[in-house]
């Protein structure tokens, strides 16, 4: 399973035919999305104070779409890699919809239904 940070709302407004459209798929040509490890990267970097936040479990073999493990921009120090989705995320392939909140002692943490995978 790969994990796609968005808000709530833009995920209630994605479309059953055309699946999630984030805009990043426009600006860059894919979905960044991150592993159970990894989530918290994108989220610290750039999330912060937001609380309307979800993650997207999605399901890697059911997009329909090529899934690449490259590098982060800019590249992290210690060349961790995440996952890019080439092109929208199906409705089918999202498996579990989790709210995604900072922890009380700041950063942001897996929520407990996912963090024990």
């Amino acid at each position: 399973m790969i994990l796609h940070i968005c808000g709530a709302a833009d995920w209630a407004e994605a479309g059953e035919d055309g699946g999630y459209r984030p805009p990043s798929l426009g600006e860059v040509g894919f979905v960044h999305c991150s592993d159970f490890g990894t989530a918290h990267l994108p989220a610290d970097a750039l999330y912060r104070g937001r609380t309307d936040l979800v993650l997207l479990e999605i399901d890697p073999a059911k997009v329909g779409v090529p899934v690449r493990w490259e590098d982060g921009a800019p590249q992290h120090p210690a060349g961790v890699r995440f996952p890019h989705v080439y092109g929208p995320i199906p409705r089918a392939a999202v498996v579990g919809v989790h709210e995604f909140r900072e922890s009380e002692g700041g950063g942001f943490r897996l929520p407990g239904s996912l963090a024990h995978r």
